[in-house]
């Protein structure tokens, strides 16, 4: 099978969607494949802040104000993505004055709007901060989903034309006569509506071929002979049960890891550390590491030591220097993007690399790529992404006004139009009852039927659309009910499938904090799966022909 695209985009994380959506909206015929979910890689394994550019405000001034400015234009184009909290660096005793001093003349000189308070009108505003905080900078930071980012970049994309290819993993690059040509992908077991078999190898070829692999730049530019090195570092990221705070809180010091606590959706997440990996894809998951997070943490906010731990998980950053650099420490490697043309530096035209960076700046980093590439093929448009909403964020109503749309109860109509947006109308305007199907969400079945019919029979891409099953339970109690919304289309056993999946993807993330409360919830949870629905029996007993005439006659179990 053969495919000819004029730009080929590898990778489908903020960056390879926001990539997707500037090339298609200029009128580029563009091509993204993705071997996993959209967010696959780093981007579904962030804490969901975004930067008020008050974090590089003293070690990286350029990497701060790109933020302050892209923070802006998310806030206006993603609204449905973004929750404004606010920010908090905080100063305990120990912390120096000086550092302070300088956080807050960065924040200033980078015209990032700074306040001072005083460790009580800090404590004003979030009053579980440890009662020894001497005072705090605020700065515009917000929460941001990364999920309903990507998938609004991706639908956008699609709505321009854009093939959006999700299960579609790049096995080869194609280079003919000195010069990349495209990729062979081969396609995995993704949405329904997909038009290629599973197992089926498929070779696109492009004018141009992008990587925007992240940490997974230097595996793919192997494949074309090119060395790109890319340094992964890992972070752990621990999800508690209830939002301790409401405001993005952060540590004032230089660095260090467990500095800071993003309020998301009904949680908190905590983060984060920064340990250099070999490989992006394996790389030990501690214990320690979590312990780190909830102790070091909770000399903040001294609740958290009493907290319940839903959760933890590991995402790893895609850093990168420049040749020469030789820089030891992760934490001291930058934060910015680097654009890498292998035409000239490497002599081999036809492929574009983008490195390092992070999800606030995505859409300039996509601005950045794509100027690039228009450049290489006479394309002459210009980019508008900065200027036009995403799918979902116009026409924000006041959500209030919708808590008794639907039929829905209160506040699961407010959670559903966050959610959804402008889309809420189409979505929820169903016929029949609209039950809830995740209380600990408030996701209803319209929203998980909707997810489906993009998602097909994977549940682990509904989760990510929808929040169904990352709530308290972690889906103890809606994982079944999820798969039970893919009766009407798929047979019992991908459903059976798709329900194991999206169960051990969140069992996953709960082995490392099995202790206490969450310890007794993992158990109810196992309790209700294993033992009540019999999920760890064998599968292909419970296809088998009962005669179920055998125990009125008090004959034994066969």
């Amino acid at each position: 099978m053969r495919r000819t695209t004029e730009v080929l985009v590898v990778g489908g994380g903020s960056t390879g969607c926001g990539i997707a959506r500037d090339l298609a909206t200029r009128g580029v015929d563009v091509t993204l494949v993705e071997k996993g979910n959209l967010t696959h890689g780093t981007t579904g394994r962030m804490h969901g802040l975004l930067h008020s550019g008050g974090r590089y405000a003293v070690s990286d001034r350029a990497s701060a104000r790109e933020c302050i400015e892209e923070n802006d234009v998310l806030r206006d184009i993603a609204a449905h993505c973004v929750e404004e909290t606010g920010g908090l660096f905080v100063k305990r005793p120990e912390d120096e004055e000086s550092y302070f001093e300088e956080k807050l003349a960065g924040c200033r000189a980078c015209d990032i709007p700074a306040e001072v308070l005083s460790g009580a009108e800090a404590r004003e505003r979030e009053p579980y901060l440890a009662t020894d905080i001497e005072k705090a900078i605020a700065v515009p930071d917000a929460a941001i989903d990364p999920f309903r980012l990507c998938v609004a970049n991706a639908a956008d994309a699609a709505d321009h034309g854009a093939r959006v290819a999700t299960h579609a993993e790049v096995t080869d690059v194609l280079v003919e006569a000195g010069e990349v040509v495209g990729v062979e992908v081969r396609h995995g077991d993704g949405p329904r509506k997909a038009t290629t078999e599973v197992g089926a190898t498929e070779r696109i070829t492009a004018d141009h071929v992008v990587n925007a692999t992240g940490a997974w730049a230097g595996q793919l530019g192997a494949m074309a002979g090119v060395d790109i090195a890319v340094r992964p570092s890992k972070g752990v990221m621990t999800v508690m049960n209830t939002r301790q705070v409401d405001t993005v809180v952060n540590r004032c010091r230089p660095k260090g890891d467990a500095d800071i606590v993003v309020p998301h959706e009904t949680a908190c997440i905590l983060g984060t550390t920064d340990e250099e990996v070999d490989d992006p894809e394996d790389y030990p998951e501690e214990r320690w590491e979590v312990d780190l997070l909830v102790e070091q943490l909770a000399e903040l906010l001294p609740i958290l030591r009493e907290a319940r731990t839903l959760r933890s998980f590991w995402g790893v950053r895609p850093l990168y220097e420049p040749p020469g650099t030789g820089t030891e420490d992760p934490t001291d490697i930058t934060r910015d993007f680097f654009l890498l043309d292998h035409a000239d530096r490497d002599g081999l035209p036809g492929m574009t690399s983008i490195v390092g960076g992070k999800l606030t700046t995505y859409r300039l980093m996509a601005e950045d790529i794509t100027d690039h590439v228009c450049e290489k093929l006479g394309v002459s448009a210009s980019c508008t992404t900065a200027d036009k909403s995403l799918p979902g964020s116009d026409d924000i109503r006041d959500l209030h006004d919708r808590m008794d749309e639907f039929g829905l109860r209160s506040p699961v109509s407010r959670r559903s139009a966050q959610r959804l947006g402008s889309r809420a109308d189409e979505v929820l305007d169903v016929d029949g009852p609209n039950p809830v199907v995740c209380e600990c969400e408030a996701v209803t079945r319209a929203e998980v039927r909707d997810a489906i019919d993009g998602a097909g029979r994977d549940l682990n891409a509904v989760r990510l659309r929808t929040r169904a099953a990352m709530g308290t339970c972690q889906g103890g109690f809606c994982c079944h009910r999820m798969a039970a919304e893919l009766e009407s289309e798929f047979d019992a056993s991908e459903a059976r499938a798709s329900l194991d999946e999206l169960y051990q993807e969140r069992w996953k993330g709960q082995r490392h904090a099995c202790w206490g409360e969450q310890l007794s919830q993992a158990m109810l949870n196992h309790m209700l799966h294993a033992t009540t629905m019999n999920r760890d029996g064998d599968p292909a007993r419970l296809d088998d022909d009962i005669d179920f005439g055998a125990f009125d006659g008090g004959d034994a179990w066969p």
